[in-house]
């Protein structure tokens, strides 16, 4: 079974781990690293033939829309993470509306058509309960398919207890790709990508794709290319868990990777969950 393989592209220190040592007004003179990041990664996918969904930050595609160019030249899809990567219930409608605007005129200027894209996920999966005003902004938009709900419980409030583990169609007309989550003594546990895929042993993650590839179901993987930086500065002040979890074996992810792709196969998300966005 084909699984979907999924980048959120931002900047290392756009990660919401370091949002209160890092001011915001000071993104412009921190050195960036994402160019360099995202092209190993599309040199890691060019290896073994595999494409993936990339959603990219409108902040980083107004900067760098050589690099967005350079995503959807090797055949990958490319969707919206929002322009800011400010979270969702820290903004309102109108300000959430200006900010998916924002971020679909920076993409859309970078690839040259604008209006092409079908996917969104919101910074820090903050699409919640509290927060699903944001699905009919979406669609207003021209969106299709959300990847941001996590049917989890989570320490920072961002989880969706209760809704769907697999893709479902959403009340208001949206497709909703989740992130895979296993069951474990009755709760859903996150399990594919990002600081699990970094902490936990590969073999847990292998196991967690055969689970739910064997209940009939594609898994959705997800990372950032900050995570194949075993180079990334030091930030200085960082909370003690926040570089923990920020930085852990950032040196074996791209191996970590490299091994996954050799052992499956993963796609972009529109075309593993083609037949669900076909319906509408």
């Amino acid at each position: 079974m084909r699984n979907a393989l999924t980048i959120d592209v931002e900047e290392y220190f756009q990660a919401h781990a370091y949002a209160k040592v890092i001011d915001r007004a000071d993104w412009e003179r921190i050195p960036g690293r994402v160019v360099a990041n995202v092209r190993r990664l599309l040199a890691l996918l060019a290896e073994h033939r595999t494409r993936a969904t990339f959603f990219v930050l409108g902040w980083v595609a107004d900067r760098h829309p050589e690099v967005v160019r350079e995503i959807a030249a090797a055949g990958h899809e490319v969707g919206s993470h929002g322009y800011a990567h400010q979270l969702l219930d820290r903004q309102g409608p109108e300000e959430f509306a200006d900010d998916l605007a924002r971020s679909l005129a920076a993409i859309g200027c970078a690839l040259g058509r604008p209006g092409a894209l079908l996917g969104y996920r919101a910074p820090g999966f903050s699409l919640t309960p509290r927060t699903l005003w944001a699905l009919d902004i979406l669609r207003a938009h021209g969106i299709r398919y959300d990847s941001s709900l996590q049917p989890v419980l989570t320490r920072r409030g961002n989880g969706a207890y209760g809704a769907s583990r697999f893709a479902t169609r959403l009340e208001a007309g949206l497709w909703e790709f989740p992130v895979s989550t296993v069951r474990l003594a009755g709760y859903n546990c996150p399990v594919a990508g990002g600081a699990y895929f970094r902490l936990l042993p590969l073999w847990v993650t292998r196991r967690a794709i055969e689970r739910i590839n064997a209940e009939g179901r594609p898994a959705v993987v997800y990372l950032h290319p900050w995570e194949v930086d075993p180079e990334e500065p030091v930030v200085p002040g960082a909370p003690l868990l926040a570089r923990v979890r920020h930085r852990l074996n950032l040196s074996r992810t791209e191996a970590r990777l490299r091994r996954l792709l050799g052992e499956r196969p993963f796609g972009p998300l529109c075309e593993v969950f083609a037949a669900e966005l076909r319906q509408g």
